[in-house]
Order: C-alpha cells, then sequence, then structure tokens
C-alpha cells in the first residue's frame, strides 16, 4: 500500500536523526506530547466516550495514565542507566595488544509499527505505552489506529504531530494510519523499514503479524500480548475466613469495564472444603445484580456471548449466575460458572479466554489436583493467591510453579489494576504474550526496542559521546558500579 510505504520510508529517514538526539531533548518531546493530549481538553474524553461506551472516569483516568506513561519514560531518559553503558578499559599499564578496551551500550532498533488496542483507546492505543516506549528507545513509530475509535485516534495523532513540529524534529518521526485492517496490517508488518512490532489484542490476531514477522527476509521481533485469563487461587484458610467477602469483591474486578481488560480474573481454582461454598453463594449474588454494561463493539459483543453459550452447553459445567437482560443490543451480561477440576483437565477448552465478564470456577478435589490444574494452564500476565496466614506453607509450595506461568503474581489483590511503575511486569509466558521476556508497561518496557552494540579499541574522538570518560553517566567499570 502507497499509504504505508510512504510512512515506513519517512520513519526509516528519520531514524538515524531522532536516534541522535539529546536525550533530554527527546525527554522534552515526551512531555510536550502529554502537554498536547491535554491540551485537547473535554473533547477528547466525550470523543472516546461516544466511540468506545466507556464511562468518563474510565477515560479521564485512562487520559492520566497515557499522560504519566509519557512522563515515566521523560524521567528513564533523564535517568540515563536505559543504556546499559558498559566500559571495560585496557588496565593501567598495559598496552591495547595486551588487552583490548571494550564499550558497550544499546542503541534503538529503527522503526516501530504499533498495533492500537480496543479496549484502552488511550493508554494502550496511539499514544499508549508501546509508542511511548518505543519513542522513549529513539524509534520513529508507525501506529496501525484501531477501527474501533478512529477519531479519537485521529485526535491524539494531530497531538503527537504538534509536539513533533515544537520539537524541530522529522515528521517522519510518527505516523498514524488507518483502513482496512488485515491488508493495512499485513503490509506495515512486512515493510522492510520496520524493525519491530508492538502490538495488543486476540491471540489469532497477534500469532499472524509474529507468523508476518518471520517470513520476511530479514526477520523482526513482535511483542504481542494476547490472551490471559488471570487465575486466581483461593486457598483454604482464606475461604474459611472470609470466603463470603472475597466473593464481593471478586465480582467488582471480574465486571471492571465489562469484563474487557487483558487482566480480568476469567479462571478461579479453589480445593474443596469449608468456605468455598460461602464464596459461590456470594458470588453468584453479586453477580446475578450485575448491570449488564456496553461492550466496545457489535463483534466483540457477539463473540463474549458465542463464549458464555458454549461453557452453558458444555456436559461437565454448571452455570451458577448471569446478570439481569440487557436493554441494549451490546450490553454484555455478567457470568458465572463452575466445572471439576478433573473436566478441565480433560478439556483444553476450558482454558481459553472469555473476553468479558464472565469467569469459570474450578473446584479441585486435593492440593494434587490444584497443581495439575495450574500445571495445564497456559502463560498468563498475573496469577493471584487469596490467602491467610495459615495458608502460608500451600502458598510456598505453589509460588515456584506460579513464577513459571505468569508474570505477576498477586497476593491477596486482583489482578485488575495495572500500575505503570518501575517494577510492574505486564508480560507473560506464551500466549499471554509472544516473548515472555518482555514487558509492555512500566520503565522496562524500553528494553524491548534496544540493542547492545560493542565498541573496541575506539579513539576518544571516534567514540560516541555517552561512552567517553568523561560522559558522567551510570555505567559499569569493569563489573563495578560507576559514574
Amino acid at each position: 500500500m502507497a499509504e504505508v510505504r510512504s510512512a515506513c520510508a519517512a520513519a526509516e529517514a528519520a531514524f538515524d536523526v531522532y536516534r541522535t538526539t539529546d536525550t533530554g531533548d527527546r525527554a522534552a518531546f515526551l512531555e510536550r506530547i502529554g502537554e498536547e493530549i491535554l491540551a485537547l481538553g473535554d473533547e477528547l474524553i466525550v470523543t472516546a466516550m461516544r466511540e468506545s461506551g466507556l464511562p468518563r472516569a474510565r477515560l479521564e483516568g485512562e487520559r492520566g495514565r497515557t499522560v504519566g506513561q509519557l512522563r515515566l519514560f521523560a524521567g528513564v531518559l533523564r535517568r540515563g542507566d536505559w543504556m546499559g553503558l558498559r566500559v571495560d578499559p585496557v588496565p593501567a599499564g598495559e598496552t591495547p595488544s595486551a588487552r583490548a578496551d571494550l564499550r558497550l551500550r544499546r542503541i534503538p532498533l529503527g522503526p516501530v509499527a504499533v498495533f492500537g488496542a480496543s479496549n484502552f483507546p488511550l493508554a494502550f492505543s496511539t499514544a499508549g505505552g508501546d509508542t511511548a516506549s518505543a519513542l522513549a528507545a529513539g524509534c520513529p513509530v508507525v501506529v496501525k489506529g484501531h477501527p474501533a475509535h478512529p477519531a479519537t485516534g485521529a485526535m491524539v495523532a494531530d497531538a503527537i504531530r504538534k509536539a513533533v513540529r515544537a520539537s524541530g524534529l522529522p515528521s517522519g518521526v510518527f505516523a498514524n494510519l488507518t483502513g482496512p485492517g488485515i491488508e493495512l496490517g499485513a503490509s506495515l508488518v512486512t515493510d522492510p523499514a520496520i524493525a519491530a512490532v508492538g502490538f495488543t489484542g486476540s491471540r489469532a490476531g497477534g500469532l499472524a503479524l509474529v507468523k508476518l514477522a518471520q517470513a520476511r527476509e530479514i526477520p523482526i521481533p513482535v511483542f504481542a500480548e494476547m490472551s490471559s485469563v488471570n487465575p486466581v487461587l483461593l486457598l483454604p484458610g482464606a475461604l474459611r475466613a472470609r470466603g463470603e467477602a472475597i466473593g464481593a469483591t471478586f465480582v467488582g474486578s471480574l465486571t471492571m469495564g465489562a469484563g474487557q481488560f487483558c487482566t480480568n480474573p476469567g479462571l478461579l481454582l479453589a480445593i474443596e472444603g469449608d468456605g468455598l461454598d460461602a464464596f459461590v453463594s456470594a458470588a453468584s449474588r453479586v453477580v446475578s445484580e450485575a448491570s449488564p454494561q456496553t461492550m466496545l463493539t457489535p463483534a466483540i459483543h457477539h463473540a463474549y456471548e458465542a463464549s458464555v453459550e458454549a461453557l452453558r452447553k458444555h456436559g461437565e459445567v454448571t452455570a451458577l449466575a448471569q446478570g439481569p437482560a440487557a436493554e441494549s443490543a451490546s450490553a454484555g451480561r455478567a457470568a458465572f460458572f463452575s466445572t471439576s477440576g478433573k473436566a478441565f483437565l480433560a478439556d483444553k477448552a476450558l482454558a481459553h479466554e472469555v473476553f468479558g465478564a464472565s469467569s469459570l470456577l474450578v473446584r479441585c478435589a486435593d492440593e494434587a489436583e490444584l497443581r495439575a490444574v495450574v500445571a495445564a494452564c497456559e502463560g498468563q500476565l498475573t496469577m493471584t493467591l487469596q490467602m491467610d496466614d495459615g495458608d502460608t506453607a500451600l502458598a510456598a509450595r505453589l509460588v515456584p510453579l506460579l513464577e513459571r506461568k505468569c508474570g505477576r503474581i498477586v497476593v491477596n489483590g486482583w489482578p485488575t489494576g495495572v500500575e505503570v511503575t518501575h517494577a510492574m511486569v505486564h508480560g507473560g509466558p506464551f500466549p499471554a504474550t509472544s516473548d515472555g521476556r518482555s514487558t509492555s508497561v512500566g520503565s522496562l518496557a524500553i528494553d524491548r526496542f534496544l540493542r547492545p552494540v560493542s565498541y573496541q579499541n575506539f579513539p576518544p574522538a571516534l567514540l560516541p559521546a555517552v561512552l567517553r570518560d568523561d560522559a558522567g553517566l551510570p555505567r559499569l567499570v569493569n563489573g563495578i558500579p560507576a559514574a
């Protein structure tokens, strides 16, 4: 497609200029993007409400998170440790022929294609975490706008372009493309100028992009966040002590945002025993009272209804509760089901994600069956332990297994609510993400778009400025931290 080729060529032309900008200037550019987004005012929120069906408070919070992510990466740039500087100089008294002078830094990969998400029209879309981290790394970005919120994406794209112009940067640093999804996306991923891909969406969509990227003459990495049911383990002591309270708070997490969060608690695991029935009773009551919520698109609503109906018809699944009938054609009703550990282990389909406010409780006979169910789960973004002090020994036996299965382990909380911090991991083993070594949220997200380069026996005049002895930046010198 000509539009794709033009945007990618401009990004390639801008790359060397942009990646060599002063990091302080790049930090100021990210902050300027945030200012331009805020300057859009209430019109941005109203537009996003109209296109997504999401409430004002949610979108205002999401706008704050979007701006906060940009400011977070500005701080990362100014701190300097993101470059991973390492210096192994020739020891005093030795000649270069006896020992090489080696210096290392990380440089950006090149132009990045970013696919906006449907469920976060601001924080995971045009100026979301993938865009912010790629721009921070020094990579131009070409966004494929999501068709669920085209006007919102266009407004944010205009704000980014204003920041590009105000910062004196080449126009190719950022582009926003809209159009037929499959054709445009395929053209973008296969364009030779694109060096990496950031994606948030379905497993089918993510795997299609991975396949395209690997089939290129020069394969490129795809960092795709795809599928997660975020199992919550309800341990016996916690159920006995507060099973009813856990049931009520669970539904609050389940129905948040109509269940359209990537960290929605879609799977509950428990051992048969005292307290489990109290949990089920409380959760069922609150689910049956949960008001239907408008889902993001008719297609997403249709897929949700089909998945819920499949669970309802499953011979080994019991329907526990469903929310009241919806007045709107696109409103999703919360749903709660249960099955046995034996049935779950016999049918892999029961572990598949249902994108919406539906959750399946797996009732395990004992600890051995609980461990078998956890082991059978696919890779996840999160796993959660609801536990009391009496559960500590059991939790200690489970944590090593959970570590192998997910990117974030939560204790006595719920997986919804992803903080944008330095210690956050929003990633996990396949199929939660296509590369379980990475995160799409938090300051470590910048690592996805950088690669190391080592400089051997470079004269000082030829060295990148950040690797010279007088650079004053954080670094390891012979493996020892130094400024």
